[in-house]
């Protein structure tokens, strides 16, 4: 077994009770190979922004679970070097199984969800209870979710929302002892979070999609005062990459996401942990295909990876400076 302190990792606890305090939220974002990973550590030190490296299961299954290992004992390193000992987290996105979140905090995470939303609540509160006592004899600490999330990202998959109930938050933290609740209230996983027949069209003419439901966090924060929430799925898919990719060959349609305002002022809530992974995605494959478009005869792999991993620095910097409010929060 390998312990997540060993590699120079922390968990979300004093991550999130800072946060909270502070009025903004963790950023958290996925990776899935080496350029992922350098271009968030470059961002968050050079804005001195604590982080949390996400991995699903898809992600740990493409990198490898031992790779994975001392990659995040590489970027904390790495971060040093860079100038800045950030805190950084390596949690585990979307677990589905208790052998999954087992072998992730044997294996050196320091963080992992549960996500047993799928179930019914009993199971979802079972599940997530047998994660927690397992986790917590590490000092690893455990998301749980409560509430339906639609779209597709990696494994997860779900075509219609199911709000998060106020009513059962309580109960659901009561009795699994989680240290932090992801909650439905609007966003949703992927590049597609909304169509356009349920948008409107502002004075610019660009597509609105409907506001969150704040209503609903609102009363978590009620019935939770002072408990860390978590959003996933609030990536903004900013159209500049989106109109990027199309130019250069892609098909990319009806591509909508999360405005920035409104996920900054979750941020300044009891919402300390936003994750965002389809903007890297957007960046990442802008970038790529642009290098590829416009110099045809290039095949060296640094040549359009490297542009790949810049354009991602400066996305993930943006986040932390004018999004989560998390810069030099570190």
């Amino acid at each position: 077994m390998v312990s997540y302190k060993d590699l120079g990792l922390v968990n979300t606890r004093e991550m999130f009770e800072k946060a909270m305090a502070g009025h903004y939220a963790i950023p958290a974002f996925n990776f899935n190979n080496m350029e992922q990973l350098q271009a968030i550590i470059q961002a968050c030190v050079e804005s001195a922004s604590p982080v949390i490296l996400q991995v699903s299961s898809g992600a740990r299954k493409y990198a490898n679970q031992t790779l994975l290992r001392y990659m995040a004992e590489g970027a904390v390193a790495y971060a040093k070097e860079l100038g800045r000992n950030i805190p950084i987290c390596l949690h585990l996105d979307h677990g589905d199984t208790f052998e999954l979140c087992k072998s992730c905090i044997d294996m050196g995470f320091s963080s992992v969800m549960i996500d047993g939303s799928h179930l019914p609540y009993d199971e979802n509160v079972a599940l997530t209870r047998k994660v927690v006592e397992y986790a917590h004899q590490f000092d690893v600490t455990v998301e749980g979710e409560l509430g339906v999330l639609a779209g597709i990202e990696d494994e997860v998959s779900a075509e219609h929302h199911t709000y998060t109930e106020p009513d059962q938050v309580i109960d659901f933290v009561t009795k699994t002892g989680v240290d932090s609740l992801a909650i439905s209230i609007g966003t949703s996983h992927g590049a597609n979070k909304f169509r356009p027949e349920q948008c409107t069209r502002n004075a610019e003419g660009v597509l609105v999609p409907p506001p969150l439901r704040f209503d609903i966090l609102e009363e978590v924060e009620k019935r939770l005062p002072g408990f860390p929430i978590v959003l996933h799925g609030s990536s903004s898919v900013p159209q500049k990459y989106v109109e990027i990719i199309n130019k250069y060959g892609g098909a990319v349609k009806d591509a909508i996401g999360i405005p920035e305002d409104q996920l900054r002022r979750a941020a300044k809530s009891a919402v300390c942990k936003i994750n965002i992974d389809s903007d890297g995605r957007l960046a990442m494959t802008a970038a790529v295909r642009e290098v590829l478009a416009t110099k045809p005869a290039e095949f060296d792999p640094r040549k359009y990876l490297g542009p790949a991993r810049d354009w991602l620095k400066e996305l993930y910097k943006h986040k932390c400076e004018c999004v989560l409010g998390s810069a030099g929060k570190a």
